[in-house]
């Protein structure tokens, strides 16, 4: 495990950004327990980001790699923050705290764990950020979905045990997740590979050993985690649907490509192994 320059600078910039929450400690409102007011919120957040980000143009260069990878995780290092302190809030304002810590917390670490087990392929996309139109649809539809059910039916956010559920789910889906990246290390990559590397090898060991995929299986439980926090109905519903056709075919595809790197040592392996997901078995070849 490596701690390149990458890695150190997005662990600094989002610990950098969690000192937001040092607003509200040193600060007599609002006490814990409390909502704070919009305008606090507001005013707290962009002087914060001003003054972090500011910050990093003394450190580093504008423009350059290393600036980029700094703003971003300070930004994520706010949402973190802010998200822990809106946690501290009675129900169901905590709820939305537990999202924004999940979601934060997941971008983050995404890009600082690639950063760590296979620095030669990370990048500013290793956050996951712009993953994709559709993600992004997907997150802001969550979130309209959450303020328009708690202003109409604010009774609907009430199910703690659904939340503390999702939590759960959460937590153990990226657990999962980030065993699956540091178990595979340097053969762990964010896109489908199609020509094979030098070094690289079929991991079969630690949580592959339970599970093809992990990574997906992973993701897919905290995909649907999130929406269960929010207790979001529709959301949960599209959710779970895009997620298993996405890595369906996400699955079959990754497997062709690892059918021809590794023959019958991933045939064997597909028999021994599932996927990890639901009713999905993965591509297989016609004998």
């Amino acid at each position: 495990m490596t701690f390149t320059e990458n890695a150190k600078d997005s662990l600094r910039s989002f610990l950098i950004g969690c000192g937001v929450v040092s607003i509200y400690v040193f600060c007599s409102v609002p006490s814990i327990g409390e909502i704070p007011s919009l305008e606090y919120f507001v005013i707290s957040f962009l002087a914060y980001a001003i003054v972090i980000n500011v910050a990093f143009l003394f450190l580093y260069q504008y423009g350059t790699t290393r600036f980029q990878v700094a703003w971003r995780g300070g930004m994520l290092g706010i949402f973190f923050g802010l998200g822990s302190l809106i946690s501290c809030s009675p129900q169901p304002f905590c709820q939305f705290g537990w999202y924004l810590v999940t979601l934060s917390f997941f971008h983050w670490s995404e890009y600082f764990s690639t950063a760590v087990t296979n620095p030669r392929h990370t990048s500013l996309d290793s956050y996951l950020l712009n993953h994709s139109a559709a993600y992004q649809i997907a997150a802001v539809a969550s979130w309209l979905e959450y303020l328009i059910e708690w202003y109409l039916l604010p009774g609907l956010k009430h199910y703690s045990f659904i939340s503390i559920t999702g939590l759960i789910m959460v937590v153990l889906g990226e657990a999962l997740r980030k065993g699956a990246m540091f178990t595979a290390g340097t053969n762990f990559n964010h896109y489908v590979q199609h020509v094979k590397e030098e070094g690289h090898v079929l991991v079969t060991g630690g949580v592959y050993s339970y599970f093809r995929h992990p990574s997906y299986v992973g993701w897919f439980y905290w995909s649907i985690g999130t929406q269960l926090i929010l207790c979001n109905p529709f959301c949960l519903a599209a959710y779970t649907i895009a997620s298993w056709k996405f890595f369906k075919d996400r699955i079959d595809h990754e497997e062709i490509t690892l059918l021809n790197f590794f023959g019958e040592q991933y045939l064997d392996y597909q028999k021994k192994v599932g996927t990890g997901l639901p009713f999905i078995k993965g591509y297989r070849i016609e004998i």
